[in-house]
């Protein structure tokens, strides 16, 4: 990991991301936790997380310019999370950054950014 660049460059950019978001959400479709809150076309989510991943990493403001400010745990209160749906979420998350080939002192990193949001978005005992 170069600290001198942001997460979205260390990850590799535009290109980086794509491949952690196409990573990801095999997993997450496979996951008995996490697959039910899911849509069964998952393309337009694929999307906005591509969308936000860049932003959220310092690559373009991708998210905002499409769809305003991200706003994110209000758009996930439709949505029962619980600890348990985080966690999964994580594991998930964990899971791509080792398939697509990160460095483990930058998964960590990531997965530390990312777990903020992640218990952020719980709303279910």
């Amino acid at each position: 990991m170069d600290p001198r660049l942001s997460i979205y460059d260390n990850l590799g950019g535009a290109e980086g991301i794509r491949s952690l978001v196409e990573a990801f959400y095999p997993r997450v479709q496979q996951n008995d936790v996490l697959a039910p809150l899911f849509p069964e076309d998952i393309m337009p989510v694929m999307e906005k997380q591509y969308m936000f991943l860049s932003q959220f990493f310092g690559g373009p403001a991708l998210f905002s310019d499409a769809y305003g400010h991200p706003m994110m745990r209000a758009r996930h209160l439709k949505f029962p999370i619980t600890d348990r749906h985080a966690d999964e979420w994580l594991s998930c998350m964990a899971g791509a950054l080792e398939e697509i080939g990160v460095e483990s002192d930058l998964r960590e990193f990531v997965l530390q950014r990312l777990s903020g949001p992640a218990r952020h978005f719980v709303n279910t005992p």
